[in-house]
């Protein structure tokens, strides 16, 4: 069955995390997490969770690149962009309409946009 890869942009001006989503009305953050279980039990139950998490804000990243003669450490991402990715979920479905509906039910428990993108199958 097909994988895929539901993304949570977020914008990097603001660099949310976990500790910054403290400061967020406790009853709306309440309801927000609520939704979230609600939505992770629905994947798990219908067989369709494979893995979900959150990522650090772009600031807290180091780029490697050992495509020289020598080992490069970058701190920061890789790119300069006004949105990164904060968050995913990957995904059996079992075709690209599957997948957006899960999307539909993922944006409207976060109140937030959600990217679908199909992984790549493995080479034969």
């Amino acid at each position: 069955m097909p994988q895929y890869f539901l993304t949570i942009p977020h914008d990097t001006a603001e660099e949310p995390t976990m500790e910054s989503m403290q400061e967020m009305d406790p009853v709306e953050l309440e309801a927000m997490m609520a939704a979230v279980d609600r939505f992770n039990s629905a994947l798990q139950d219908s067989g369709a969770f494979v893995h979900a998490g959150g990522l650090h804000p772009p600031s807290t990243a180091v780029t490697v690149d050992a495509t020289g003669a020598e080992t490069k450490r970058v701190p920061g991402p890789f790119v300069e962009a006004t949105e990164y990715v904060g968050g995913f979920w990957v995904i059996k479905a079992v075709d690209e309409e599957a997948a957006i509906t899960w999307a539909e039910q993922a944006s409207a428990a976060l109140q937030s946009r959600i990217e679908v993108r199909a992984l790549q199958d493995n080479p034969e």
